[in-house]
């Protein structure tokens, strides 16, 4: 699963059809061939690097080769300036006067001070807790249950002073402290600890939101529906256990403030659950900026972020929105591929991208709560 960066694909594309043209004979089936993966990445030329880092692009490789884009038994000449040409059809060009708005910036410097002041999350246990907390914690979105988190690590539930009252038949007692949440389209919220408040009794099933352990294919197809609502083309490959997925960009918006055209990949051999992790891994790289500046999905160019620490934000967020949705995602195997990423774990663009694919797979906090309503 990753980014794949036009720039390498277009470099890597003449590899790979040099080392077809070496095993393979065109009458050859060798599209149905499980080592083809393999071979491809002992493709002469090639840099490197992990089989994880090769992967996407050799998935993108094959889905071109099924889909008759082109014949890799047709020598694809490898010229000077080939890959910035290829580049330019793909790369997101700066067409936009201004970066994320200064909101996002002051945003983002009081967070930081926050969890520097309060030295909360410094070891990898402090992370697994906030996470598990997150989880726990399904009527907010994930950015503002890491913003409780800091606030009140104990919090079991908490709502709105209006939403305790209409709900629930509670208010907040007198004298108590509200919590800070940002709101969706405004500034900041107040909310507060069911223990703050008094009244009625609470259900039981208060604050139980559904979940789909056992994922089926129609709910799968439900969220890929949401998905291609936000301007990304998804593509369902027929791939081999080793290919999950991809993530590129088709074509930056003209206008200032539009949404950016994006191609998503994921391997449809796969079952349900693994297919909807995959497609969260995904979103969240483009939400983490990995692709590059998105005014329109309010997105900062983080294209310089390593490789590593690339796949561990976007495994992390992925992570967050499946164990929110009861599903257990085996996030632990992939990651231990990224040990050394962790120390530069960005905890802010990790919360924040989770609540973004959470949104654009149509299962928001806020959505399902005004459902439950």
């Amino acid at each position: 699963m990753g980014v794949v960066d036009p720039t390498r694909y277009a470099q890597f594309k003449p590899l790979f059809c040099a080392c077809v043209q070496e095993i393979y004979k065109p009458e050859d089936d060798w599209l149905s061939d499980p080592i083809t993966e393999i071979e491809l990445l002992g493709s002469d030329g090639l840099p490197d690097e992990s089989d994880f880092a090769i992967l996407p692009y050799i998935g993108l490789f094959l889905h071109e080769v099924r889909q008759g884009l082109f014949d890799p038994f047709v020598i694809v000449p490898s010229t000077p300036g080939m890959a910035e040409e290829s580049a330019s059809l793909f790369v997101q060009q700066d067409l936009f006067d201004s970066q994320p708005s200064a909101q996002d910036d002051t945003e983002r410097a009081l967070i930081d001070q926050l969890i520097a002041a309060t030295n909360l999350y410094n070891s990898g246990e402090a992370i697994k807790e906030l996470f598990a907390f997150t989880i726990k914690l399904r009527e907010f979105a994930p950015f503002n249950a890491m913003l409780l988190h800091i606030q009140k690590p104990g919090l079991t539930h908490a709502a709105t002073a209006q939403d305790w009252h209409k709900r629930f038949g509670r208010v907040p007692k007198k004298g108590t402290r509200p919590l800070l949440v940002l709101r969706t389209k405004g500034p900041v919220d107040f909310v507060f600890d069911i223990l703050d408040t008094e009244g009625r009794d609470v259900p039981v099933d208060a604050f139980a939101f559904p979940t789909f352990g056992n994922l089926t294919d129609n709910r799968f197809t439900e969220f890929m529906r949401s998905v291609k609502k936000e301007r990304i083309d998804v593509v369902a490959l027929d791939a081999g256990d080793g290919q999950a997925g991809w993530i590129r960009l088709l074509a930056a918006s003209k206008a200032k403030t539009g949404k950016n055209l994006y191609q998503l990949a994921y391997n449809r051999n796969h079952d349900a659950a693994t297919r909807f992790v995959t497609v969260a891994h995904e979103l969240a790289h483009l939400y983490l900026g990995h692709l590059g500046l998105d005014a329109g999905r309010r997105v900062p160019d983080r294209r310089d972020t390593p490789h590593a620490l690339m796949e561990v934000e976007a495994e992390m967020a992925a992570y967050l929105v499946a164990m929110r949705n009861g599903l257990k995602p085996r996030s632990e195997s992939y990651l231990a591929n990224y040990k050394g990423a962790f120390e530069d774990l960005n905890l802010y663009a990790v919360t924040r991208a989770a609540n973004a694919v959470e949104t654009a797979m149509g299962i928001a906090a806020q959505k399902l709560w005004n459902e439950k309503a």
